[in-house]
């Protein structure tokens, strides 16, 4: 099937774009293939899977580790995507990227340990996929305020939806 891998602003974040196939049925699209990401030098064993689904102007995040590799994409509707470099010790530290995923164009982010990411719903539904190369363990998750003035994230919503989780997180 094959994949196009792009690099962003940010160091070891990656954007991947799987090849699309549409006809009048429909759109087909293989999102995972373990070859063609070895191809492209990615050699992550992942361990998870989880989804998530939200309604619009749901924030979730911003959440990280410091031991796993996420690959995210949206699989219905349409979200604006965070990443920020949380390595105290980067030349990057706290500096962020948004990115538009949708069902359309199947974009896919690959985020590494040590990054931060969250989400806002944008459509009105959206299902939110992620694999991960580390099984969860709350001991070792840590979350930042969505709206923390250090990160300065422009977030395009006035009132967001959060959890209590995120509602109560605390800024850095």
């Amino acid at each position: 099937m094959g994949i196009t891998v792009e690099k962003t602003e940010l160091k070891d974040v990656i954007m991947i774009k799987p090849v699309l196939h549409e006809d009048h049925r429909g759109l087909y699209v293989e999102t995972f293939n373990k070859e063609d990401y070895e191809k492209n030098n990615i050699k992550i064993e992942f361990v998870r899977d989880d989804v998530s689904t939200s309604v619009k102007d749901v924030i979730r995040g911003i959440h990280y580790d410091d031991k796993t590799w996420k690959l995210i994409h949206c699989m219905y509707g349409k979200i604006y995507f965070v990443v920020t470099d949380m390595r105290k010790d980067s030349d990057q530290y706290l500096k962020w990227q948004a990115f538009i995923l949708t069902s359309d164009n199947r974009h896919q982010i690959l985020v590494p340990p040590g990054y931060g990411n969250g989400h806002l719903v944008l459509s009105d539904h959206c299902i939110f996929h992620y694999k991960m190369s580390e099984y969860y363990d709350p001991e070792n998750e840590i979350g930042v305020k969505w709206d923390d003035p250090k990160l300065n994230i422009f977030w395009p919503v006035k009132n967001p939806v959060l959890s209590k989780k995120d509602s109560s997180t605390k800024y850095l």
